[in-house]
């Protein structure tokens, strides 16, 4: 099925079930760091070095989900004048490249409308959103209006989740099923948590949609990890914004560690 006809929904299944890798790598970068046009570069580096599925972050000025590298990254975004409209630039010149699920806060869903914010984002060709701060009883407003446009609103679970929650969550999961490996915010650790192999377990035995893990993956090691665990998708994000800030050549510098990444992902020949 070509893009131009594929819903978003699709395109993600597509992605999941043809990456040829252990688990589909799924880079996060923040839209508009360290500008817009360079953050564009960056997603097409992913895109180059064996991205699969891109993760856009849209800059915000009270991030609740984001650690401190990912909310200083939004912090420099929003100060170089990054807002809504060029982010979905961004997301429309990658998405005919690659799926595309948008990272963003209800706020930013709510405020202009939701069927006006949805359908604003399908007609950049993006394949999905992910609003980490949903409050339950909006969420079947947004999931309507991403089914009438064929988007996945794609949800979260935590180690922290109820099995009867989980289990309700991923009955409905669209696209993929993110499921976070730790407590807390998005940031690196040195190691995963002994218990996030029984995290993707439960998520992958309550939804029929492809489970992802994040928060905290920031090694080929740990992206191995993940795999091992039976995760479909391994999410990257601190590690790789955090080497945007800090690199003379913010894109090389993302697409070498995206490379080693698919390398550690790769299967046995």
């Amino acid at each position: 099925m070509s893009t131009l006809q594929a819903t978003g929904v699709e395109r993600l299944a597509e992605a999941f079930a043809s990456t040829g890798k252990r688990a589909a790598l799924m880079p996060y970068l923040m839209a508009g760091f360290p500008t817009l046009e360079c953050s564009l570069r960056i997603g097409e580096a992913c895109i180059e070095a064996g991205a699969d599925v891109i993760e856009l972050g849209v800059p915000y000025s009270d991030p609740l989900a984001d650690g401190p590298v990912i909310h200083a990254a939004g912090t420099v975004a929003l100060a170089a004048g990054a807002n809504v409209a060029g982010v979905l630039e961004v997301a429309r010149a990658l998405a005919s490249r690659i799926p595309v699920v948008l990272m963003c806060y209800a706020n930013m869903v709510f405020a202009p409308g939701v069927d006006a914010f949805v359908e604003r984002l399908a007609r950049t060709g993006a394949c999905g959103l992910i609003v980490p701060d949903l409050p339950e009883g909006e969420g079947p407003e947004v999931r309507a209006a991403c089914e009438r446009t064929g988007l996945a609103l794609v949800a979260l679970v935590a180690p922290t989740t109820t099995p009867e929650r989980m289990a309700a969550i991923g009955e409905r999961a669209q696209g993929f099923l993110y499921t976070v490996s730790v407590v807390g915010t998005t940031g690196e650790r040195r190691t995963l948590d002994e218990s996030f192999a029984d995290v993707v377990a439960k998520a992958k035995a309550c939804t029929r949609v492809p489970v992802a893990l994040g928060f905290g993956i920031a090694t080929p090691e740990q992206a191995a990890q993940a795999a091992d665990a039976g995760a479909d998708g391994v999410i990257v994000g601190t590690r790789l914004v955090r080497a945007a800030g800090e690199a003379e050549d913010p894109a090389a510098a993302v697409g070498a560690l995206v490379s080693e990444l698919a390398a550690g992902l790769a299967r046995a020949s």
